[in-house]
């Protein structure tokens, strides 16, 4: 999988509406928040064309990590790994100290084996249940 940083969001949005909006349910004025200007986003293509995305939203020494999707017809292939780890990398590279994310309870072992460690409280977002989680860059 090749991925770049872009600042065309015409294949990022496309992604995250497959998956956040399509495929679970989430309102798509909650997906396009109008923070996408001020975020710098990554795309991961494979032979078939775009299939991951994630953005960073910019908190001083510390960048969080959202809207992590990948499309169906490419999860199981360790492509969301791939986009955490190469991200992570840029972001240290960057001289960013630490990361945080919020992510849906389902995807926390995801997470946890990318070094991050959950904290607080299970909160709702957009209607699914979240914790947040962090590890230092």
């Amino acid at each position: 999988m090749k991925i770049e940083r872009v600042t065309d969001l015409t294949d990022p949005l496309a992604i995250r509406s497959v998956v956040f909006v399509e495929e679970q349910g989430i309102a798509l004025a909650d997906e396009i928040d109008g923070e996408d200007p001020d975020c710098l986003h990554w795309l991961g293509t494979d032979a078939d064309g775009p299939v991951a995305t994630l953005r960073v939203k910019i908190l001083g020494p510390t960048a969080k990590i959202q809207r992590v999707a990948v499309l169906r017809r490419a999860r199981g292939r360790g492509l969301g790994a791939a986009l955490m780890r190469h991200v992570m990398a840029e972001l240290r590279s960057m001289a960013f100290a630490r990361a945080t994310l919020g992510a849906q309870i389902e995807a926390i072992r995801f997470y946890e084996r990318l070094g991050f460690v959950a904290h607080g409280p299970i909160y709702d977002d957009a209607g699914l249940p979240h914790r947040d989680l962090s590890r230092d860059l």
